[in-house]
């Protein structure tokens, strides 16, 4: 299951996790972010072990939004060795999301 992440844990479990991590930062109001969200999930089980996935609800978390300039969602940031490496802003099939992720694990 995707990782919940806030502004108080987002240092913790993402910057300081030692692995790549994939960042949904979403809304509940949003409609594209609700249509990848089983997408997420699905990647959080395949990649259990090898990346931290994780999703940030904007509306709760507004310091990790501003920090990161997050102004459409969904956005998906790539972060590895606490920095951004990669950004994919709209919903995207599973294969793209899947290739940007593979690009970071070595």
């Amino acid at each position: 299951m995707a990782q919940e992440v806030n502004d108080s844990n987002f240092d913790e479990v993402v910057l300081n996790a030692g692995k790549p991590a994939v960042v949904d930062f979403w809304a509940e109001w949003c409609g594209p972010c609700k249509a990848i969200g089983p997408m997420i999930e699905e990647t959080s089980k395949e990649y259990e072990g090898k990346a931290i996935i994780g999703k940030v609800d904007v509306d709760s978390n507004p310091e990790t939004a501003m920090k990161y300039g997050i102004r459409n969602i969904p956005t998906i940031l790539f972060i590895k060795g606490g920095q951004v490496v990669d950004k994919q802003v709209g919903a995207v099939p599973k294969a793209s999301l899947v290739a940007m992720l593979n690009k970071h694990l070595s």
